[in-house]
């Protein structure tokens, strides 16, 4: 039996190599955005009506899913915190949500009937330098209005 390649051997060896290389090239420039997880509780510790991450960063595309793990909660978009371009949030009361966020920018987040109590939360999507949110435009009750200055602070410390 001889042991020597054929120009046709060693054509799809290279061949079938070249494939490899092109199937691995594009399975890892397709990975799929990531998915991230938004509780919405009655309380954890000592805190009452609260996000499960009051501050979510994530990359453009990547999704939130914004989950009613106690019941009477919803997501929705505080007036004035909400990017050029991306749509208004507004989920319905005990329903899990999945929203992709496309606008780079700072969204603010809130529980209509938990505002009140302090439950917002902030998704900080792609890059955010130079981003600004006037305050003093922003309507909140004044515990709402304390604790988005504090996650505000965070963000830009």
């Amino acid at each position: 039996m001889d042991k020597t390649m054929t120009p046709r051997m060693i054509a799809t060896l290279l061949f079938t190599l070249f494939l490899s290389i092109v199937i691995g090239v594009l399975s890892a420039s397709t990975d799929e955005a990531a998915k991230h997880r938004i509780q919405m509780l009655n309380k954890s510790g000592d805190k009452k009506y609260v996000f499960g991450q009051e501050i979510t960063r994530i990359a453009v595309g990547d999704s939130i899913i914004f989950e009613p793990t106690d019941k009477g909660h919803n997501a929705v978009t505080i007036k004035g915190m909400l990017p050029v371009g991306a749509t208004k949030i507004k989920t319905s009361y005990n329903k899990e949500v999945e929203i992709t966020l496309t606008e780079p920018g700072i969204y603010g987040i809130k529980c209509a009937p938990h505002v009140g109590a302090g439950m917002i939360a902030l998704i900080i999507v792609g890059d955010v330098s130079g981003y600004y949110i006037d305050l003093a435009k922003i309507k909140l009750p004044k515990k709402a209005k304390i604790k988005m200055t504090e996650l505000l602070d965070q963000i830009s410390s």
